[in-house]
């Protein structure tokens, strides 16, 4: 087994074709099934199912395919850390919840990059996709929050996928909400004042729990409450229906414009105001790549945490 074919195998899969692989790979189709069919042999497992409209991992495949990209992604690391090697272009993915900063630090972080040599990816996804991302090397990071409330479920996510939570920073919940709202004045604003108004939270798929939500106090009782996919809907959300939702407070302008305001959150005794502990999440026994490592620091650098 040589890291050639590992590359093949995950450019293979990436593609979901043997000719699309061939002509990113600089090879001939033969030589690509070739190589396939030896390390197959070697292995004594199936990797991929052929038929006229591609081809799919099997399960013994899908399984391998993970083994790959950990093996090849440690090879690419340590290739770029010690010498330039090679001319492929290298790949750096996030996955986050929906957080402006997050997407910030990525802006910052690929500037200081040729992007003619890189494949850079940011994912603002739901909680179960930012830890599959993670797991299966989609994305090097991920970024979510825990709390009292989901701690125990998501760190058993979390240890069963084979990742690791790093600390960032520490926040209380604060009331998101477009600045001519009729609120928006409020030194504080509690869970009563918010009862009239629609509860904007981010859609976690239909099978979702509870400790997948991106909010706080998910398991209350809402009079209205409107899902959102993605961050402009809900921003647009905001504006047209006086909408809200319990964020961070940990607000981009420059990526939200500034027509939103962030007021704390005042709670009580039955809606208290959880401690949002944000994080990036890794692959254990893994070393970040010089992109994962400037990502930190200029996560860091935005949240204003010194080491």
């Amino acid at each position: 087994m040589t890291l050639t074919q590992l590359n093949y195998i995950i450019t293979i899969a990436e593609t979901k074709s043997m000719n699309k692989a061939a002509e990113k790979l600089y090879v001939s189709q033969p030589s690509l099934t070739n190589a396939i069919k030896e390390l197959e042999k070697e292995l004594g497992i199936t990797i991929f199912y052929r038929s006229g409209r591609g081809v799919t991992l099997t399960n013994d495949g899908a399984e391998f395919l993970l083994y790959a990209k950990q093996i090849y992604g440690q090879y690419e690391t340590v290739l770029e850390k010690y010498g330039e090697g090679g001319s492929y272009k290298k790949k750096f993915g996030v996955s986050t919840q929906h957080y402006s900063f997050a997407v910030k630090a990525f802006v910052d972080m690929a500037k200081e990059f040729d992007m003619s040599k890189y494949e850079f990816a940011i994912r603002e996804t739901r909680t179960a996709e930012v830890i599959q991302d993670v797991s299966t090397m989609k994305s090097e990071i991920g970024i979510l929050y825990l709390s009292d409330f989901n701690r125990k479920s998501l760190g058993k996510m979390l240890k069963s996928a084979g990742l690791e939570f790093h600390h960032l920073i520490d926040c209380q919940a604060y009331v998101y909400i477009w600045k001519h709202h009729p609120l928006a004045k409020e030194k504080s604003i509690s869970f009563e004042q918010l009862d009239g108004y629609p509860c904007l939270s981010f859609e976690q798929g239909d099978n979702s729990s509870f400790y997948l939500a991106e909010e706080i106090l998910s398991t209350n009782e809402y009079s209205q409450v409107i899902r959102a996919n993605d961050r402009a809907t809900m921003l647009n959300l905001m504006i047209g229906l006086n909408g809200y939702t319990l964020c961070s407070g940990i607000i981009c302008e420059e990526l939200n414009g500034n027509d939103y305001v962030a007021v704390p959150f005042q709670d009580d005794e039955q809606n208290p105001n959880s401690v949002m502990e944000i994080g990036y999440i890794t692959r254990k026994n893994t070393l970040l790549s010089k992109m994962g490592v400037l990502y930190v620091e200029d996560l860091k650098k935005y949240l204003n945490i010194s080491e």
